[in-house]
């Protein structure tokens, strides 16, 4: 039991590179998975970018391995748009955004430094909308991450998926809210039988299965170990107010006219964030969530997942919510003392992660050329 607990880099927009790595050093975290997303993308919620992914270099790499070694950090990589987006222009630019992220990965030494990259598959809706939707999307998935994957097998890196359904994805007009492929446990072991290489895999939130009422922990235990590189650390307090008791918990709200709903006397949704009746959360920052913690990663502990990082995502709705950069750092200072007892050894200081555990990291390797989906 001796987990590095890193930061996702999201909760930070405004900071640099440099910003972010004090950050870590600052609340006692291990490493940075640090956000790459694409400036001029069409997402604008829980976005940063801290590498510059367009002139990026072997030099770059060198110097973020350097500043990782001065100050014992990990890092990896992720972006997490919609790759399979009805819109083949904004799919193709996440899809070449996405083999940047990999050519980074690959320059700051990839499987052998434990450097990952963190995507979304996303889900083609006019797809979505016809009979045999599902299908047409697994089809889709197969016929666009073959060739991807394939590259990040060529160069030493994993590719991992986030479980994020992304419910507000859609409009509130949209009857149902399954928005990004890999978000159900079967969705990924199609993935898997679809593309049987080893060179992806899962970062997985518990936070996504508990709204919807599955124990993460029974996920865990019926999940591949051999798929899981991430674990996000995040959660979420399910509400039991007049919205779930109107509108039931097995379909998102349906969109009605505010005026007709007023005449009805029944609560309606006013955010497509808002049809699934939860709060997301940190572990036991401004009270309890509907998490269990303990059998979660004592689940964890007992399928072998031992040394792999874990990264508070942190979207918490009294910490980065709030805007403030304090509420922000201490939602993350308490989650690492939160999860400090079930994750590292207890030494005559107190529970600490034991650094000897880490691997020297390599240099940074020889460049390589940017490629575009069209020539895989």
């Amino acid at each position: 039991m001796n987990n590095p607990i890193w930061l996702m880099t999201s909760a930070y927009p405004k900071l640099d590179f440099n910003g972010v790595v004090a950050k870590a050093r600052k609340l006692g975290a291990q490493g940075l998975e640090l956000c790459v997303f694409r400036r001029d993308g069409s997402r604008k919620d829980h976005v940063a970018t801290h590498l510059d992914y367009e002139n990026f270099t072997a030099k770059d790499a060198q110097k973020v391995i350097d500043t990782c070694r001065k100050y014992n950090l990990r890092v990896s990589v992720g972006a997490y748009e919609n790759l399979l987006d009805d819109n083949e222009a904004e799919a193709i630019a996440n899809r070449n955004h996405l083999l940047k992220l990999i050519r980074i990965a690959h320059l700051l030494g990839g499987d052998e430094a434990d450097v990952v990259a963190g995507t979304f598959v996303g889900y083609n809706h006019r797809l979505g909308r016809q009979n045999g939707g599902f299908e047409k999307n697994l089809a889709l998935y197969k016929k666009v991450f073959t060739p991807i994957i394939k590259y990040a097998e060529d160069l030493g890196v994993t590719v991992v998926y986030e479980n994020c359904p992304m419910e507000g994805w859609t409009p509130l007009t949209e009857p149902m809210t399954y928005n990004n492929l890999q978000c159900t446990l079967a969705a990924r072991k199609l993935m898997y039988a679809l593309i049987p290489s080893k060179a992806h895999g899962e970062t997985y939130d518990p936070s996504h299965d508990a709204w919807q009422h599955i124990n993460p922990a029974d996920v865990i235990r019926n999940t591949d170990p051999s798929r899981l590189r991430r674990i996000h650390i995040k959660g979420t307090r399910n509400r039991y107010d007049s919205l779930a008791i109107h509108w039931g918990r097995v379909f998102p709200v349906q969109h009605v006219d505010p005026k007709l709903a007023e005449k009805a006397g029944i609560p309606y949704s006013t955010s497509e964030w808002d049809r699934h009746h939860y709060d997301p959360a940190l572990p036991g920052f401004g009270g309890s969530d509907s998490i269990d913690w303990r059998e979660f990663l004592d689940t964890l502990n007992s399928i072998g997942y031992d040394g792999k990082p874990y990264v508070i995502e942190n979207e918490g709705w009294n910490s980065s919510h709030t805007g403030n950069e304090g509420a922000t750092d201490q939602g993350f200072a308490s989650t690492i003392l939160g999860c400090a007892p079930l994750l590292w050894p207890l030494g005559k200081n107190g529970y600490a992660f034991d650094k000897k555990v880490l691997k020297p990291l390599p240099d940074a390797r020889k460049d390589i050329p940017v490629v575009t989906i069209d020539k895989l």
